[in-house]
C-alpha cells in the first residue's frame, strides 16, 4: 500500500515510477532547476509546490519579489547595525530640534521620526519603485535588473556566482531582520546582554520562586508577557494548589498498594476499606454520602482554614505551618526557606505530570503501573494475537480505532 502510493505520486509528478531523475525533463518540477538560487544542499526548493505548474510568468513575478525583499532586508539589517557605531552629526529635523543622535536604534525610532520624515521616506521609496524597477520583469526584463549593476562581471560563471550569492544573502537577511524585529520588540534591542533588558515584561517575574535551571522563567505561551502582577499571583496560587493536590493524589495511588485502614468505609452498606479498589475503579465503589463528605471537607479547608483572602503571598496562609499543619511552625526567611519552596514547586509540577500519566494508564489498562502482560482485560489487548502484529511495533493502533474492543 505504501509502495504503490509512492509509485503513483512519482509517476504523476515525473512520468515514471522509477528511473534516473535527470531523464524526467518533462516534469514541471524541472522547469526552474537551472535558475539562479538553486544551490546545494537543497537544490530547487519548493516544498509547497508553488511552481509545480511550470508557469514562467508567475515564477518571474515571485523571483522579482524575492530579490526586492532580499535587498530591502539586507539594507534593513545594515540599518540595525550601523547606528550602533555611527550617527550623522547635526539635526534630523531642525524645526523640531531633533538631532540624529536623539533617535534610538531599531523599532523605538518609529515614534521619534516626525511625520514629515516618514512622508519623505515613503516618497523616496515610491520614486525608486516607480521609475527604476516597477514590473520590470513584466516588460521583458530580467527579475531584479534595473539598469544599475553593482554586481556584475564579464565572466559568466563569476557573474552567476555573484548573483547566487546575492539571493542567498538576501534570504539570510530576511530571516535575520525578522529575528531582529522579534528580539527588539520583546526586549528593547536587537542584541545585547539579556541581563540588561530590565524593562522587558519578560523580566517581570524572573526572580520569582520556581525559576530554575535549565529553562529559567518558562512561559512559552507568553501568558505573563504583559507584566500583570495580579494575574501572575493568581496563576501562581493555582499552580501551587494544583501541585499540592497532585502530590497528595500520587500518594493516594501509591499508599493503598501497601496499606489499607482496617474496618469499614461504610458500615451501613457493609463496604470495607479493603473492598475499595485502588485508582479510578474506586469511583464506583465509594458511596454517594462519602463523596458528599469529601466535598464538604475540601470546601471547609478552602473557605474556612485557608481562605485566599488571607494569603500573604501565593500559597502562603497565616493558618498554615510547615507541610500545611494548621498553626504549625514556620521557616524563617532565607536561603533554606527559598530552596524548600522551590522544591515544593518543582515537586508539584512533577506530580501534576505524574498523576495525569497514572490516570491515563489506569483508564487504559486498569492499573497505574504493573506488568503489561497482566492487563488482559484492557481493550487494547483484544487484537494482540491477530495476524499482522509484528516486532518492533507490536499491535499498532496510534489513533485507537480498535480501543473499543
Amino acid at each position: 500500500m505504501m509502495a504503490i502510493t509512492g509509485m503513483w505520486f512519482q509517476d504523476g509528478l515525473t512520468g515514471s515510477a522509477w528511473g534516473d531523475w535527470s531523464l524526467y525533463t518533462d516534469s514541471p518540477l524541472r522547469a526552474f532547476e537551472g535558475e539562479l538560487g538553486v544551490q546545494a544542499p537543497l537544490g530547487y526548493w519548493d516544498p509547497v509546490g508553488l511552481s509545480s505548474d511550470g508557469d514562467l510568468a508567475t515564477f518571474k513575478r515571485r523571483r522579482e519579489t524575492e530579490i526586492k525583499h532580499g535587498r530591502v532586508a539586507m539594507w534593513a539589517a545594515m540599518g540595525y547595525i550601523a547606528p550602533e557605531f555611527f550617527r550623522w552629526p547635526g539635526y534630523l529635523s531642525p524645526s523640531q530640534s531633533l538631532n540624529f543622535a536623539d533617535v534610538p536604534n531599531g523599532l523605538a525610532a518609529c515614534s521619534k521620526v516626525p511625520g514629515n520624515g516618514w512622508a519623505q521616506v515613503i516618497l523616496f521609496c515610491g520614486s525608486l519603485e516607480v521609475y527604476w524597477g516597477y514590473n520590470a520583469y513584466a516588460k521583458g526584463g530580467t527579475p531584479g535588473e534595473y539598469g544599475w549593476k553593482a554586481i556584475t562581471s564579464t565572466d559568466p560563471e563569476t557573474r552567476k556566482r555573484k548573483l547566487n550569492s546575492e539571493l542567498a544573502n538576501g534570504r539570510l537577511a530576511m530571516m535575520a531582520v525578522m529575528g531582529m524585529f522579534f528580539q527588539d520588540g520583546l526586549t528593547g534591542s536587537a542584541w545585547g546582554d539579556w541581563a540588561l533588558y530590565t524593562d522587558s515584561p519578560l523580566r517581570a517575574f524572573e526572580n520569582e520562586l520556581g525559576v530554575q535551571a535549565p529553562v529559567g522563567f518558562f512561559d512559552p505561551m507568553g501568558l505573563c508577557k504583559d507584566g500583570d502582577v495580579d494575574a501572575f499571583k493568581r496563576r501562581r496560587t493555582t499552580e501551587l494548589k494544583n501541585g499540592r493536590v497532585a502530590m497528595l493524589a500520587c500518594l493516594g495511588y501509591i499508599v493503598p498498594e501497601y496499606f489499607r485502614f482496617p474496618g469499614y468505609c461504610s458500615p451501613s452498606l457493609g463496604v470495607k476499606f479493603e473492598d475499595v479498589p485502588n485508582g479510578l475503579a474506586a469511583i464506583g465503589k465509594v458511596p454517594g454520602e462519602g463523596w458528599f463528605q469529601w466535598i464538604v471537607f475540601m470546601g471547609a479547608i478552602e473557605k474556612g482554614l485557608y481562605p485566599s483572602e488571607t494569603m500573604t503571598s501565593p500559597g502562603n496562609y497565616p493558618n498554615g505551618g510547615v507541610l500545611g499543619v494548621p498553626n504549625g511552625s514556620t521557616l524563617p526567611d532565607g536561603p533554606t526557606k527559598t530552596n524548600k519552596l522551590n522544591s515544593e514547586l518543582a515537586n508539584g509540577r512533577l506530580a501534576m505530570m505524574a498523576i495525569t500519566g497514572m490516570w491515563f494508564q489506569d483508564g487504559l489498562t486498569g492499573s497505574a503501573w504493573g506488568d503489561w502482560s497482566l492487563y488482559t482485560d484492557s481493550p487494547l489487548r483484544a487484537f494482540e494475537g491477530e495476524l499482522g502484529v509484528q516486532a518492533p511495533l507490536g499491535y499498532w493502533d496510534p489513533v485507537g480505532l480498535s480501543s473499543d474492543g
